[in-house]
């Protein structure tokens, strides 16, 4: 009997425990389907995209499922690039699950940020899509941006039709 009542009052606390490790972490209350940030998981697939990805967490609230990505960097808020690759996760669970994601969620800096997959966003990332396809089949790339830091350390700069020069 005091053996039992041990192992429910250790139960209790690491429940306790690890709920207030989520929250520190910015993850959502409901119950962790997925992650791959203690044991990589499997990636995820859509078919009708032809694209895959693992988000950080899944998490399961009432019968909706919710991408987690952690993030960390500089500035007070995400980059548009985070929440772009958060939507290409609420797309991908969207058509592994056959049900409506509504949001995902980006934890930036320990700073959880709700982004909600409307159809702005929706067209926002089919377009960026359909156009990194275009650029993988022609093989030009072309620079969208002024920073020569990332030019020199760009992983396409053989394939780029318009580099910045280095200054001497």
């Amino acid at each position: 009997m005091v053996l039992a009542l041990v192992l429910i009052g250790y139960s209790v606390l690491l429940r306790l425990r690890v709920r207030t490790e989520k929250k520190s972490f910015g993850v959502p209350e409901g119950r962790i389907l997925y992650s791959d940030l203690n044991v990589p998981a499997a990636a995820l697939f859509s078919k009708r995209f032809r694209l895959s990805g693992k988000p950080d967490y899944i998490v399961q609230k009432d019968e909706t499922f919710i991408p987690v990505e952690v993030k960390s960097g500089s500035g007070p808020h995400p980059h548009h690039s985070q929440i772009l690759q958060l939507a290409a996760y609420c797309q991908i669970l969207e058509d592994a699950t056959g049900k409506f994601i509504p949001e995902g969620i980006l934890v930036y800096n320990n700073t959880p940020f709700r982004i909600p997959f409307d159809p702005k966003l929706r067209f926002e990332l089919e377009s960026i899509m359909k156009n990194m396809r275009a650029t993988l089949r022609t093989g030009e790339v072309q620079r969208n941006h002024e920073d020569q830091r990332r030019c020199k350390n760009c992983s396409m700069k053989q394939h780029c039709s318009d580099p910045i020069q280095e200054s001497l």
